[in-house]
């Protein structure tokens, strides 16, 4: 923590970035040290615009994520641009990334994919009410990592047509990440072999208290589903206020606690194997081809891996070495047309896919998103085979960035 303390103490110092921080946080590091000094350092130096932001990411860190969005906002104002340099001297791709406002899921994780790499990043922050740059970096790729939101909605839609006529390659154009909503995902999934995506909608607070009270019967919302249902407010992630709701009755308490206006509502599906275990899978989908980031073993169907007692279960531990072990000749090839209809479908070189495996052995697919974390922050003592499977993640993404820069000196030469 030293280095990064000095390194925070010292005016318009290079901008330390996400991964470095969220690394130490990981390690249950105490982070307020590092906020304070970042603090002192722009109070004392308003124009760091790299203090600023890198104070917003540990305010996050350590959970204040108000004031964190705040400082974000000044930082993105003085500065939209920030640059992170490869570890070459000399680097081996130049990549510009389009990034949207927001927390730490609001953006493809794009640092910890390219982390000790050959690339550098140049990360350029647009609002709604910010002008495109008269001059960008000079660039061998371009990348559009914002995430789909309502608020970035209108965002997407405005950098869609500048994008168009980008001279450099473009990977994750907007107008694709646009339908990247629980609802929109469903909607472009349904009906494709081998994959159950329950049908998801989007209901207002009225609707659902209709639901409680017996107003409405569930199949005018759901025609084909009855209770029980998962339920959640509409931009929420990582579970926050995720439920499921056996009955009506579980509705009315959900809304006694839950102050959200607008819910996704879809049915929920057992999808416990034999042993009683729910298992989730976290893929990232590069070009097509899957990839495994982790998987969890829980005895709770809302299976998220930092809650699932990976650390604490050997047993886990060797079933998801297992399982990262044979992914490519068991998951990979028994869901091979599964997963290249999806890539077909959604048309993004690069994606995350939350999803587990019916009991009739279809793909469950629970989220579809550019910005899901994925790193290789995980002891190596305890996860020694993570790794191994993260460094096959970062290689094919390098190697999207590689065929990218690619297609496009093969269109300027034809």
């Amino acid at each position: 923590m030293t280095d990064l303390l000095s390194s925070a103490s010292q005016a318009f110092s290079p901008l330390i970035g996400v991964a470095p921080l969220m690394r130490r946080a990981f390690k249950n590091e105490d982070l307020k040290p590092l906020g304070e000094a970042l603090l002192a350092r722009a109070q004392a130096n308003p124009g760091d615009a790299n203090a600023y932001l890198d104070c917003s990411t540990v305010l996050q860190l350590i959970g204040h994520r108000d004031v964190a969005m705040a400082m974000q906002a000044q930082a993105i104002e003085m500065q939209p641009l920030y640059s992170i340099p490869s570890k070459l001297d000399v680097p081996g791709l130049r990549l510009l990334v389009l990034m949207g406002p927001g927390d730490l899921m609001a953006n493809t994780p794009i640092e910890f994919l390219v982390e000790d790499s050959d690339v550098s990043l140049d990360l350029l922050y647009l609002t709604l009410n910010s002008e495109w740059p008269e001059i960008v970096p000079d660039h061998d790729v371009m990348m559009v990592a914002m995430a789909e939101s309502e608020a970035n909605q209108p965002l997407l839609a405005q950098i869609a047509a500048l994008v168009a006529q980008w001279p450099r390659p473009v990977i994750n154009l907007p107008e694709h990440i646009a339908v990247l909503s629980r609802d929109g995902v469903c909607a472009v999934l349904q009906n494709l072999p081998g994959v159950d995506m329950p049908v998801t909608v989007r209901i207002d607070r009225a609707t659902l208290e209709l639901l409680a009270n017996g107003g409405i019967n569930p199949q005018t919302l759901l025609p084909n589903d009855n209770f029980p249902f998962i339920v959640r407010p509409v931009g929420s992630h990582a579970g926050q206020n995720l439920e499921k709701l056996a009955s009506r009755e579980d509705a009315a308490d959900y809304l006694a606690k839950v102050a959200a206006d607008r819910f996704y509502l879809s049915r929920f599906v057992d999808y416990r194997s034999a042993d009683g275990l729910f298992r989730k899978y976290r893929i990232a989908l590069i070009e097509g081809q899957p990839f495994v980031c982790h998987f969890a073993v829980s005895s709770h169907w809302m299976v998220h891996y930092l809650n699932a007692g990976m650390n604490e279960s050997a047993e886990k531990r060797a079933e998801e070495a297992q399982c990262m072990a044979n992914f490519e000749n068991e998951f990979a090839l028994r869901h091979a047309q599964a997963l290249k209809a999806i890539y077909q479908r959604m048309q993004l070189p690069y994606l995350g896919i939350d999803c587990a495996e019916t009991l009739t052995g279809d793909l469950l697919i629970f989220e579809v998103d550019n910005a899901m974390i994925v790193h290789a922050m995980d002891p190596v003592d305890m996860y020694p085979y993570k790794k191994p499977a993260m460094r096959k993640v970062f290689n094919a993404f390098r190697q999207l960035l590689e065929n990218a820069r690619n297609s496009n000196a093969d269109n300027v030469t034809s």
